[in-house]
């Protein structure tokens, strides 16, 4: 934590992650081009930005984009905000909430975490029924083979079946990907969304979600990229609010055996109207 509150002192960084935060998924040239800064103390800063853990980086191509990580700052308004009172915590809380607000233009959603693990442990927990049905509510159905169909089997027991939701990539125990669910009439109504976004959804184009699991000494460092999203979608829109709180409910039950309580693994819809 020592790290993110050094990170957070310097107002050039702050700065960088301000414009991520207005629109994620930056290159070095597109960000330097926002701060009347040299290429090389554009570069020293996200160097200290990602050792804190709050921007995340992947490859598209030969570029390399930046990502805001809303992880730490949840630590600091959790840790805060359990030992004072809200209104006291507040100026946190409207942080953490400012930086965990839509990506604007971008097309994908990007969440890394570090969970004291095993990468073994943790590929079972994001495909066995035993665990997903503890952090998340879902099962799958699917031998988990490149091209193999995926049945999604919701808390209130409908399952989702569709041609198009398939595994696209798997590398046990490295890296996972698949194509997600269909927006079914019956699992609007199970996950409290309405019509108007239901509406929403449907009209968007298929995505896809990436697993990547690295692992790094008695840590696994999880980056989960959930990409091919409309641009400032309704999808996009629920997701960014959805994955922080599910990440943390697979991180507790790794780490200590738990489960969340159901009323903060209340996955957040964003506007579900």
């Amino acid at each position: 934590m020592d790290e993110v509150f050094r990170a957070l002192a310097d107002p050039s960084r702050r700065r960088l992650l301000d414009s991520l935060n207005a629109r994620n998924g930056q290159t070095l040239r597109e960000l330097c081009a926002g701060l009347e800064l040299a290429r090389q103390s554009v570069s020293k800063h996200l160097a200290v930005l990602e050792a804190a853990n709050l921007v995340t980086t992947s490859w598209r191509g030969r570029e390399k984009l930046h990502f805001l990580n809303p992880v730490p700052i949840n630590a600091v308004a959790d840790r805060w905000m359990t030992r004072y009172d809200r209104q006291r915590a507040g100026a946190l809380a409207d942080l953490k909430s400012a930086l965990e607000r839509d990506p604007m233009g971008a097309t994908e959603f990007v969440y890394t975490t570090y969970i004291r693990t095993s990468p073994e442990r943790l590929w079972q927990a994001i495909t066995e029924p035993a665990f997903t049905r503890r952090y998340w509510g879902t099962a799958f159905e699917t031998d988990w083979q490149p091209g193999s169909p995926m049945i999604w089997i919701e808390p209130n027991g409908h399952r989702i079946e569709d041609p198009e939701q398939v595994v696209l990539e798997s590398e046990p125990p490295r890296r996972l990907s698949y194509t997600w669910h269909t927006f079914t009439s019956e699992w609007a109504a199970g996950a409290g969304v309405g019509a108007e976004a239901l509406s929403a959804l449907r009209a968007e184009q298929r995505s896809k979600v990436i697993f990547d699991l690295e692992p790094m000494g008695e840590l696994v460092r999880l980056t989960v990229t959930h990409d091919d999203c409309h641009p400032d979608g309704q999808l996009l829109r629920m997701i960014s609010g959805g994955w922080p709180h599910l990440l943390s409910g697979l991180k507790t039950l790794i780490e200590t055996g738990e489960s969340l309580p159901e009323a903060v693994l209340a996955t957040p819809k964003g506007d579900s109207r």
